[in-house]
């Protein structure tokens, strides 16, 4: 073997030691399918960004970290989340130079078993969670916080997200009553710039101070929306775009009236979107879409029940403007079911982006959840910070039927993993009786994988009432790419060297 052999293969080993940063894809060949050649192997490293979870005096927030045990990762590593404004030891091993002693808020002890941290008051700032090794693969991290009176008062809940450079959340607002922040956190040593595109009904709202905004390394900023915009909009759209750098990106949604929780980032635009899981007892369910590009989508509108897919009386089908916010009332449309709302395209298919406004209760005792549109749960997908009492699990098949495996793993006390499969009927949605670790204690983790049949997609819903007030949350669960495609050396480096 000559030396450009081993250069060659020195840097496919450097890549995938990275697997959880990128994909490795490999080269074409003619006579031989790229798929053939390239196996999948579990990432070695990967980092997820929580936001600042309140300013509330009296709000109580609790992590929950969890990576389900998976074979073929490496017997070492570490996993942990820190203060985003701390630096401390680098999960692999390493140390970065003036480094500052930094404690974890949660320190993993090994898979398959969820780990618990707590923090209350104003003061908790975003953290930066960086996993290594066994720790890496399908690593997750909730983010639940309880908010007794105020402003977006209620249960507030994110899934902790990977750092990227676009973000797209229809559903935000500048009304009268809301007071929506977009965090934007960076995990990296350079400082990150940031663009913020706002759009409403009438397209975009022009801002002086929405471009450029600077996000030093190491830190956290929440940008208040209605200091971006002009005249209050009751619907926007909001785009994060990165210059330099690469940040983490959510929006909080305060409501005066019906409380608040976090609107996570929409799935990428596609001319087809499921938004899964809207709870059976909604009261009000109001859909916000918006078009990006330059030409008008025409959508149908399906809600997918335990019994089928319907057409929702007066809602049948939505027009969005390109390049402007379109939101429509559904009201009360589950009809006392689960369901999922499905747009596709009525004839050319055009990319949007969509979120769905969830109310629960009814005059003062209303909360506020989101649910934006989701990916697909792929190979697998997992949710933690689950109780006994307290979650759904809501899975919907759009299209095909398809089996899913539901395992429920050890609690964050004790507790033994419990799995069962589930048929879903295509064109359905069902609330699954999703197990429960026997002997449970603590919190404990579902991890949903795709068994058989065609693409499914979930969401989890934790629900506490306080004061009467039903509060809850919604998270969905995309595929968690806990393992990435990496090319076999022997095979493609041969195809580069005669290049």
């Amino acid at each position: 073997m000559n030396r450009t052999t081993l250069s060659l293969i020195a840097a496919v080993t450097a890549l995938a030691a990275v697997t959880g940063f990128a994909t490795l894809e490999p080269p074409a060949t003619s006579g031989d399918s790229a798929a053939a050649t390239a196996a999948r192997l579990p990432v070695e490293r990967t980092s997820l960004l929580c936001p600042q979870p309140s300013t509330s005096d009296i709000a109580d927030t609790a992590y929950t970290s969890f990576t389900p045990v998976v074979a073929g990762t490496s017997g070492g590593g570490k996993a942990q989340l820190q203060s985003a404004t701390e630096e401390s030891a680098d999960p692999a091993g390493g140390k970065k130079r003036g480094a500052k002693p930094a404690k974890p808020v949660v320190q993993p002890k090994e898979p398959g078993k969820p780990t618990t941290g707590d923090t209350s008051g104003p003061d908790v700032p975003a953290l930066v969670g960086l996993a290594s090794g066994k720790f890496a693969p399908g690593w997750t991290v909730q983010e639940t916080t309880e908010v007794a009176a105020g402003v977006g008062r209620g249960l507030l809940g994110t899934n902790c997200t990977a750092p990227d450079t676009e973000f797209w959340f229809p559903g935000a607002s500048t009304a009268a009553q809301r007071t929506d922040y977009v965090h934007l956190t960076n995990p990296d040593d350079a400082a990150a710039v940031v663009d913020i595109d706002l759009y409403g009904k009438d397209g975009t709202l022009k801002s002086t101070v929405a471009d450029g905004i600077t996000v030093q390394a190491h830190a956290s900023e929440p940008i208040l929306l209605n200091t971006l915009a002009g005249d209050p909009q009751a619907d926007l759209t909001v785009h994060v775009k990165v210059r330099s750098g690469r940040v983490g990106a959510v929006v909080q949604a305060l409501d005066a009236k019906t409380g608040g929780d976090w609107l996570a980032a929409s799935a990428d635009p596609a001319g087809s979107l499921v938004m899964p899981g809207i709870p059976k007892d909604a009261t009000s369910v109001r859909l916000v879409a918006f078009a990006p590009g330059d030409t008008d989508a025409d959508l149908k509108v399906r809600l997918a029940s335990p019994s089928g897919t319907i057409t929702p009386a007066g809602n049948e089908t939505l027009h969005v403007k390109a390049g402007m916010t379109s939101a429509v009332d559904l009201g009360d449309v589950t009809r006392g079911e689960a369901g999922s709302l499905i747009l596709a395209p009525t004839g050319t298919s055009v990319p949007i982006v969509a979120a769905l406004q969830v109310v629960r209760g009814k005059g003062a005792d209303q909360e506020t959840a989101f649910i934006p549109a989701a990916a697909p749960v792929g190979a697998r997908s997992t949710v933690a910070d689950n109780s006994a009492k307290g979650s759904t699990l809501a899975v919907t098949a759009p299209g095909e039927g398809a089996r899913v495996k539901v395992t429920a793993s050890a609690g964050s006390g004790g507790g033994t993993p419990v799995s069962k499969t589930f048929t879903i009927k295509g064109g359905t949605t069902q609330n699954v009786e999703a197990p429960v670790p026997s002997g449970l204690k603590g919190t404990y983790a579902l991890t949903v994988e795709s068994v058989s049949g065609g693409p499914v997609y979930a969401s989890r819903m934790l629900s506490a009432t306080q004061e009467g007030v039903p509060g809850f949350t919604i998270q969905n669960l995309p595929d968690d790419r806990g393992t990435v495609s990496v090319p076999d050396a022997e095979q493609d480096l041969s195809v580069l060297l005669k290049q």
